[in-house]
């Protein structure tokens, strides 16, 4: 069966960690997934009715088509799917213009109500669609591969500790609103650096920060040779829809996690157990403190995530979930036997 995705960008984070990551599995279950960039101009609209005939399912991949748009697509596709990992329903936190869009918010509305299946990224966004789709909401989560990183030895005490970030130029935006923090875990934790791994970069007075250009080739590695995984976000409706990929990335290279404990934050990190979460300033000191001083506990914190990436956010796990979605919604019904 053949499966079209209308998408942004095949290369996009979200189409190679929610959907390529899975073609694989997906065809080895039956199901061709392809791919169609979201129509932007008249003559890619025009066209569409036919692309859309030939899948058996189709699925629109974050992007919140408007009313005529949305009418081709439930006119044309036989089985519509809207996959989506971020709250698209607002404008994001660094918006001058604030979280709340009308625009967006009829958009998303509009789109989930007449969809035969939404697949959201967590509990926090497939609530939201349940409020207006009268088909069924799944949540499938962003998913990594563990085989894809080596975790993190810990061997031994550092006389200096790596920080590491990882992500998109968009998101880095939260770290300079977190730059107050760090730069009081620079004066208050000696030895400390912070690897930004990421296409742009922050300076910081009291940190020392090591640049690494990312690239899909090498960002493994740049984890494997890091020894604590930071993420911050901003506590505000936006960020309670995203997915955690950095947390994910850090776990299954085996590192133990400090992060604020907002949105999936505190459901990705287990308390004392696979990380620590922090609010105030002293308690970033005191974790980043703790963990630099102690190996063993990195370590014994970095299998305990990576286990729960291989059992719940592995590749595997999330295809074999699509996998079910697909069967309820694609799979004929067998015929009952005679007599």
């Amino acid at each position: 069966m053949k499966v079209l995705a209308l998408v942004e960008r095949v290369e996009h984070v979200c189409t190679r960690y929610r959907l390529e990551a899975f073609r694989p599995i997906l065809r080895q279950a039956g199901y061709e997934l392809d791919y169609e960039l979201f129509p932007q101009s008249w003559l890619a609209r025009r066209r569409l009715g036919r692309v859309l005939a030939d899948a058996d399912a189709v699925v629109v991949q974050r992007k919140l088509p408007d009313a005529a748009l949305c009418s081709t697509l439930r006119r044309h596709a036989r089985t519509l799917i809207f996959d989506f990992d971020d709250a698209v329903w607002l404008r994001d936190s660094y918006s001058a213009k604030g979280l709340e869009s009308d625009k967006l918010n009829r958009r998303f509305q509009r789109f989930v109500a007449v969809c035969d299946l939404v697949i959201a990224g967590n509990a926090y966004l497939a609530d939201h669609a349940r409020r207006f789709a009268e088909a069924r909401v799944e949540v499938i989560p962003t998913c990594v591969d563990p085989a894809h990183y080596t975790p993190a030895d810990h061997a031994a005490i550092n006389k200096e500790c790596r920080l590491v970030w990882i992500g998109s130029a968009s998101t880095l935006q939260g770290l300079d609103r977190f730059r107050n923090v760090l730069e009081q875990l620079g004066l208050g934790v000696p030895g400390l650096k912070l690897r930004l791994v990421c296409d742009r970069f922050l300076e910081f007075r009291n940190l020392q920060v090591e640049n690494v250009s990312w690239t899909a080739a090498t960002e493994a590695e740049s984890l494997r040779t890091s020894d604590i995984g930071i993420s911050w976000i901003p506590d505000d409706a936006w960020s309670r829809g995203k997915c955690g990929l950095k947390i994910l990335q850090y776990q299954a290279a085996g590192l133990p996690v400090v992060t604020n404990p907002v949105g999936v934050h505190p459901e990705l990190v287990k308390a004392n157990r696979s990380g620590i979460l922090a609010t105030e300033a002293q308690e970033w000191i005191e974790a980043v403190r703790l963990l630099t001083a102690y190996p063993t506990t990195r370590r014994t914190y970095g299998a305990e995530g990576r286990g729960q990436v291989e059992r719940s956010y592995s590749v595997q796990a999330g295809a074999l979930r699509w996998i079910e979605c697909l069967h309820r919604l694609l799979k004929p019904k067998r015929m009952p036997a005679d007599g």
